[in-house]
Parts: C-alpha cells; sequence; structure tokens
C-alpha cells in the first residue's frame, strides 16, 4: 500500500467499485476500459485511477482492467479477501434481518453470534443461533473469533453494547443504532444511520424544486 493515509472517500468508492465489478463478472465481462467502468460507477476516469493510485499500479494502456484480477486487488487492499467473523447484539427487527441477510456471508462476514438483552428473546433461536446474554460475550470472542461487532439496539441501549463489545475485546464496531457511542480511540466505529440519507435526499429533492 503506496499510503497509510487514504481518504475515507476513496475507500467508499471502492466498495462501490467491487459491487460494480462483480456484477460485470457476472454478465460475463473480463476486461473493461477506465472509461466504461468510470461511467458505470457514476464517476470519472481520473477520479477512479487516483482512488486505486493508493494501492499501487492497475490497468494496462490501450486495454483497460482485467475484471477479476481488479476484485482480487481491491479486495486484498481493502482487508476483504479473508473471512471477519461478527457478534451482533440487539435482535429486533433491524437485527433480526440483517442475521437473515445471506450477502453477509457472501461478502466475507460472518455473524458468529447474536445477542440481546431482553429475557423473551434469549434462548430463542435464530438463523441456527441461540439468542445469549450480551454479558457472556467475552467468552464467546477467543472461542469463535469475533473480530468486529455490529450493534442495532434502540438508541438508549447503544452504549452498554459497545460496552459489552469493547470489554470484550472487540477490534471495531458497526453501529446502526441512531445515537453516539464513546469507546477507546484504538477502535474504530462506523455509523450506519439511514435518516442521515434521508435528510440529505430530502434537501436534494427541496434544493432542486426551488431552482
Amino acid at each position: 500500500m503506496k499510503s497509510e493515509h487514504i481518504p475515507k472517500a476513496t475507500i467508499g468508492r471502492l466498495a462501490v467499485y467491487i459491487q460494480v465489478l462483480e456484477n460485470l463478472i457476472r454478465d460475463g465481462i473480463e476486461v473493461i476500459s477506465s472509461e466504461k467502468l468510470a461511467q458505470a460507477c457514476s464517476v470519472n476516469s481520473s477520479q477512479i485511477r487516483k482512488d486505486l493510485a493508493y494501492f499501487g499500479e492497475f490497468g494496462v494502456r490501450g486495454v483497460g482492467y482485467y475484471v477479476q484480477e481488479l476484485i482480487t486487488s481491491i479486495r486484498e487492499s481493502l482487508g476483504i479477501n479473508r473471512v471477519w467473523n461478527c457478534a451482533l447484539i440487539g435482535v429486533g427487527n433491524l437485527g433480526t434481518a440483517l442475521l437473515r441477510h445471506h450477502d453477509f456471508e457472501r461478502r466475507g462476514f460472518l455473524i458468529k453470534a447474536a445477542y440481546d438483552c431482553d429475557p423473551d428473546k434469549i434462548g430463542k433461536e435464530l438463523v441456527g443461533m441461540e439468542v445469549v446474554c450480551p454479558t457472556h460475550l467475552k467468552e464467546h470472542v477467543d472461542e469463535l473469533g469475533i473480530e468486529l461487532g455490529i450493534i442495532t439496539t434502540p438508541p438508549d441501549r447503544a452504549q452498554r453494547a459497545a460496552n459489552h463489545l469493547v470489554d470484550a475485546g472487540i477490534k471495531g464496531i458497526v453501529n446502526f443504532a441512531p445515537a453516539r457511542i464513546n469507546v477507546p480511540p484504538h477502535i474504530p466505529v462506523e455509523y450506519v444511520d439511514f435518516f442521515d440519507h434521508l435528510y440529505s435526499l430530502a434537501f436534494q429533492v427541496t434544493l432542486g424544486g426551488h431552482s
């Protein structure tokens, strides 16, 4: 990797590139020009070249990109060329939906255990997993090789869920709960808030209506 200081926006675009490239493979396309790839990803070709340059040299002049080779290289660069074992805390509607979402496993993120503090949910089985009280999380991390945590609790329980994950030795957290959490600086947190996107969309539509 050429630089440790890679913009977060670049990482986000790389995820889009992988999605588009995987669709190309499914369509039987083995080679694609930078211009066509850029069009499919809704960016310009110079942006793609700039993003990929953080990780090395890709593409063949006059030919373009070999799709499968580019997928492999991007996956290696992002660290998703391996399986990441995850723990999910909060087995409500959203948590249950994520547990049943087959794309997690297909993309290398395997939810190994599900937790909830609701006595009515503890002991129930979902997608072949027994829902367990989060107090048992620490003993499962080493046993199951869990590295990442997913929070899908109500907002008032998000910090408590984060505390369980931190105490258990989790290395990173994705937080779907609409609440900010406090964790040690060495643990990265990604927030997924659907309302952020809805607010942005509403603003853009409103702005367009006033133009």
